[in-house]
């Protein structure tokens, strides 16, 4: 939104050069200056043109943002094409969810990329990350594996989901096993402490905005490399190493065109 300052006012003729070094704003407080000769060689007329600058970024330049998405939230730009966050108490629930899955998504392509690293350069026999959970193990049956894992996998997020109900209720002592001052609670979706939080990183969660910023940034970069990744493995049936090395070897020829052209015919 530009805001027009219509006043004129008369200076004395002077050089250009030093006009813009003495009597303007700087460029970058975004004003411009329009001016037009009211009576040649005598004195010239200037109009200053003051334009505000759009003070949040969103995801799309220019782009006024939904009214319930007003950058109070870490990661938040603006972008909600479906709407799906008009109503405040799915807005919650669908910030917690997008947390979670990113933090899945950054441990799983650190998984995947560690151990196809580890597979390629034959420092250990692995099986291919898309072919791990097939691999049967000595220690125990496949069936038993699914059920530790349910159960582990099941209380943790229940205890998520009931922090996440009544915030603050499974910090309370006796609620985790005797470990609730390791955990500290701090709030939904950052439960923090020596535990989950080693290097004391957001201590003060309340005033951990930059902190909160990167993290999702980078989960939401991590989802994007771990879409790529499935679709890199339905379309090769090889590892994102095996594809890397490949590409190295010729990358004027092996590339992603090259490869789906040839995977289409």
């Amino acid at each position: 939104m530009a805001v027009a300052v219509g006043r004129g006012f008369l200076v004395r003729p002077c050089s250009s050069s030093s006009f813009l070094r003495n009597d303007l704003p700087k460029s970058s407080l975004g004003i411009t200056t329009t001016f037009s000769p009211s009576k040649p060689a005598t004195s010239r007329r200037y109009s200053p043109t003051v334009v505000r600058a759009q003070q949040r970024p969103t995801w799309l330049p220019g782009l006024d943002p939904p009214p319930y998405l007003d950058g109070t939230l870490p990661g938040d730009f603006g972008f909600d094409p479906l709407g799906l966050g008009e109503d405040p108490e799915s807005l919650k629930w669908y910030v917690q969810a997008e947390l979670v899955h990113a933090r899945f998504a950054m441990a799983g392509v650190a998984g995947i990329l560690f151990t196809d690293l580890l597979r390629v350069t034959g420092i250990r026999n692995l099986p291919v990350w898309y072919e791990a959970g097939a691999v049967k193990f000595e220690f125990a049956s496949t069936r038993t594996l699914f059920i530790v894992q349910l159960l582990l996998m099941g209380f943790a997020e229940t205890k998520r989901y009931m922090d996440f109900i009544s915030p603050g209720s499974q910090a309370k002592e006796g609620s985790f096993f005797g470990l609730e001052a390791s955990l500290e609670g701090l709030e939904p979706g950052y439960p923090g402490g020596p535990l989950l939080n080693p290097l004391g990183l957001a201590k003060d969660i309340k005033n951990a905005h930059e902190w909160k910023l990167k993290e999702i940034k980078n989960g939401r970069l991590a989802m994007v490399a771990m879409l790529g990744i499935f679709v890199q493995a339905s379309v090769t049936h090889v590892g994102p190493i095996d594809n890397l090395v490949e590409h190295l070897s010729n990358p004027w020829h092996k590339t992603i065109i090259q490869t789906l052209a040839n995977s289409g015919s």
